[in-house]
């Protein structure tokens, strides 16, 4: 007689979770979407544009990575095939990075990618979100901002007086332009706070942020 066969049971996959809490209360905060009905006009008007405005410059910004990558590629082979070593390509690579970490900035805290501690945030309603948000904007944000704002006018024009140059490398590029870099990214962080600390009362006082279904 044939042996009956046992059946062997294959184990269940177990389907990959992924925890999207972060990307979810960053993408409640964006302001280009649908503004609520009974948001004053002014509110959705500052909110939206501001918005729009930072993802412009994110996107104009983001180029940069083009010839910064240029550069390290272009002192890398000429160094290691050619032994001809640039005087440039190490002072561009700093100053384009650094451009493109401080222009950028505005933009990545309008899609809410800023590292922070919020294992414990994220489990607070939205109400309490935006609250505690507020807060810290009004509180710690606009002013170490605006000191920031006001002592990088002094460093920004002092430099362009003394046409100052980096003393470091052979090269001794012009200081200036990288200097206006950090001027302008901390405007540009200034007015993406605007829209922040709006997007944040809302939520404060609705218990929801603005485009949250």
């Amino acid at each position: 007689m044939a042996k009956n066969k046992k059946q062997i049971k294959k184990p269940k996959k177990q389907e990959l979770k992924i925890d999207f809490a972060d990307e979810l209360i960053a993408g409640r905060k964006q302001g280009t979407g649908k503004m609520p009905k009974d948001m004053p006009n002014w509110m959705s008007f500052l909110i939206t544009k501001i918005d729009i405005f930072s993802r412009k410059t994110g996107e104009i910004v983001c180029w940069i990575t083009i010839p910064l990558i240029f550069a390290m590629v272009y002192e890398v082979v000429a160094r290691k095939f050619f032994l001809a070593p640039t005087i440039w390509a190490y002072d561009m690579s700093r100053f384009l990075y650094g451009a493109l970490f401080i222009l950028g900035s505005a933009y990545a805290l309008s899609k809410g990618i800023h590292i922070r501690a919020d294992f414990l945030y994220r489990n607070f309603t939205t109400k309490a979100q935006g609250q505690i948000d507020t807060i810290l904007y009004l509180i710690f944000y606009f002013p170490g901002l605006i000191f920031f704002f006001y002592m990088t006018n002094g460093f920004v024009l002092e430099s362009i007086m003394r046409d100052e140059r980096g003393m470091d490398t052979a090269w001794m590029p012009v200081l200036w332009p990288i200097k206006s870099c950090l001027w302008f990214g901390i405007l540009f962080l200034l007015i993406q706070g605007i829209s922040e600390v709006l997007k944040s009362y809302w939520a404060a006082k609705k218990g929801k942020w603005p485009d949250e279904e």
